[in-house]
């Protein structure tokens, strides 16, 4: 088994946080997309759609997609649970995981798609056709992520953690898009007392650093 990774690059970040908490380590596989290695037919035959991260098998199956392979790892290691025990949980912490992605993460990455000057014209990932940046979708990237800040801020009052009182695939998804606005100029105000309390938490788990 190992892990077609990029080491800057925030879906891979995901699944290597999660490879820690299960204190886990596999081999990786560095493909470098700023320099285009995904959309080459090397990369290509492995996954066509030529995204990161991507998990290869022992038996050649590969499967794509950040929180999928998560949910391969966590049932070839359970423990510690990161997506839930029972129904209830399991549904409380996708759909917190889901918020940070589609209200944080994926406002960030319209963002850094399009003001990124080596996707000027790779502005859609994993297509080789040219598609341009569009400013106009940068700076509406941004001000969803800023509102987004504000009611994680607000979720964050009264629960230690993303969805409830432990961490999860949920405060991984929301650490590495803090950090990923972080590098982009966009941090967690200083005015945001509770997620700025959770990101120090967060900051100090090993996982941190992968």
């Amino acid at each position: 088994m190992k892990l077609y990774d990029m080491r800057l690059a925030p879906n891979p970040r995901r699944v290597r946080m999660f490879l820690a908490e299960k204190n886990l380590d596999i081999p990786k596989v560095e493909v470098s997309v700023v320099e285009g290695e995904n959309l080459k037919p090397d990369f290509r035959n492995i996954n066509y759609r030529g995204l990161l991260p991507t998990l290869e098998l022992d038996d050649g199956t590969c499967l794509d997609e950040s929180v999928a392979i998560c949910r391969y790892i966590e049932e070839l290691q359970p423990e510690p649970n990161l997506l839930g025990r029972d129904a209830l949980e399991k549904a409380r912490i996708e759909s917190w995981q889901r918020h940070m992605e589609f209200d944080g993460f994926w406002p960030l990455a319209d963002f850094f798609r399009n003001t990124f000057p080596a996707f000027a014209e790779r502005a859609v990932p994993g297509l080789a056709e040219k598609f341009q940046a569009i400013p106009e979708l940068a700076e509406r990237g941004r001000r969803r992520y800023e509102i987004f800040l504000d009611g994680f801020n607000h979720r964050l009052k009264d629960n230690e953690f993303v969805a409830g009182d432990r961490f999860t695939i949920a405060d991984i998804t929301a650490f590495v898009a803090a950090d990923w606005g972080r590098r982009m100029k966009l941090p967690i105000p200083e005015r945001h007392s509770h997620s700025s309390r959770w990101y120090a938490a967060v900051s100090r788990r090993p996982s941190a650093g992968a």
